[in-house]
């Protein structure tokens, strides 16, 4: 197939991945794609925003299939644009993208499909804020109601804290208030075709900056997957209570949801909860979940975009662990220094089980040419091994390797599994 991956991060260079190492040759194109990426794909410079500019690419070039990797082109409509003209997509239309657009949305379809989840409020005023942080007392969650790339999510035990970061969102628009949830949170992503789900292999991700989980919260610092201290039946019961409950409210709606639901969840003592939805593959769990896939990615796509997911088994994984670190830039989150060289790459590559996932890179038109770093989560360095002991050394070993002035990651990615 010839298939047209948009984006540019490292959730993307792990789809590209994934779709370059099955057995059937594919031409695979990216836009914008990254340094890492141009390394196994084809790079084209196109807005992957601009559903007009993406569809007529798609039916010039004969693409059989575009897989849509971030939430900005999918709450922009992109995937509606390709299907009104025929072509085959892997991504909800802005409808059904407002599951991760819009976190009022999400709420209410949770609600009238009976999906468990947390109490909610949205505000709209500073004082439906500070009525709504009373009612349900400390620790406070605040929550952007659209995208906010990763970052519009506060959890703290500070209430001027709770009402300063309301209150920048309130800017935009209305906020979420929400009775905090206690317990491990897992990632468990689901292909659809508007009726039928299929589950990949469950993943945890961290979000704060700093070991311990300290810091401001991030787009995410690392991952792990698969996740060996989940109860027996978990994903068989968060489809049934959960992912399929969820679809069906949205065909039930016409709004049928084709792509990839990722329920964000939370072991609570009362049960499993869902703390959001997301639209699109995560980033980072992507990086330790696809290179785990054993069944061939594009195929699940293809059928999902295709309708014809029924009756295809689930898909099957590997027995090896991933562990990912991310890489980011000095200053990340708030003001991340850009146009840094990052040198060592090829040493860390050559750790045995590592692969790297370019995040935000691109190369340097410097006459020694050289990779750059463009913004602020950089590299995903994934190690795969036997263990989780295995998979985490190498991981670590070639972020060892990797030369950026000023960069920042965390030590503790997956200890506590191995300490475990």
């Amino acid at each position: 197939m010839k298939i047209l991956v948009l984006g540019s991060g490292a959730r993307e260079h792990a789809i590209v991945s994934a779709l370059a190492r099955e057995d059937t040759a594919h031409e695979i194109v990216a836009a914008p794609g990254n340094a890492g990426i141009a390394q196994v794909a084809t790079v084209v410079h196109l807005d992957p925003n601009n559903a007009v500019v993406v569809a007529d690419y798609a039916l010039a070039e004969d693409v059989d299939l575009v897989v849509i990797g971030p939430e900005a082109p999918l709450v922009a409509g992109v995937a509606d644009g390709l299907r009104t003209r025929g072509v085959p997509v892997f991504g909800p239309s802005k409808k059904a993208a407002a599951l991760e657009g819009s976190k009022a949305f999400a709420k209410r379809i949770m609600e009238e499909a009976g999906v468990p989840t947390g109490r909610a409020t949205r505000a709209g005023t500073r004082a439906e804020v500070e009525a709504a942080l009373d009612s349900f007392g400390a620790p406070y969650v605040v929550k952007a109601d659209g995208l906010a790339a990763g970052k519009g999510v506060l959890v703290t035990e500070d209430r001027a804290a709770a009402l300063a970061h309301a209150d920048h969102y309130l800017q935009q628009g209305t906020v979420l208030l929400e009775e905090f949830l206690a317990g491990q949170e897992v990632s468990l992503f689901f292909l659809s075709d508007g009726s039928t789900v299929l589950p990949l292999s469950p993943a945890q991700d961290y979000k704060r900056l700093l070991d311990g989980d300290e810091g401001p919260n991030t787009g995410g610092m690392g991952a792990y997957s698969p996740l060996p201290w989940l109860p027996d039946g978990f994903v068989d019961e968060v489809i049934d209570t959960i992912a399929e409950p969820t679809v069906r409210q949205l065909a039930n709606e016409q709004t049928p949801f084709i792509g990839l639901l990722y329920c964000g969840l939370i072991l609570t003592e009362k049960g499993i909860r869902v703390i959001e939805f997301n639209a699109r593959f995560g980033d980072p769990e992507t990086q330790v979940v696809l290179p785990r896939l054993e069944t061939p990615l594009s195929g699940l796509l293809l059928a999902a975009a295709t309708g014809s997911l029924g009756g295809i088994p689930r898909p099957t994984f590997s027995d090896d662990v991933a562990v990912t670190v991310v890489l980011a830039s000095e200053g990340y989150p708030d003001a991340p220094q850009t146009g840094r060289r990052i040198d060592g790459l090829d040493d860390a590559a050559a750790v045995e089980g590592v692969s790297i996932a370019h995040a935000a890179t691109s190369r340097s038109e410097s006459p020694d040419g050289g990779t750059i770093a463009t913004g602020g989560r950089v590299l995903s360095v994934v190690g795969r091994g036997s263990d989780f002991r295995q998979a985490r050394e190498r991981a670590y070993e070639a972020v060892s390797r990797i030369r950026l002035e000023g960069a920042q990651y965390r030590t503790d990615i997956a200890a506590r599994v191995v300490a475990e």
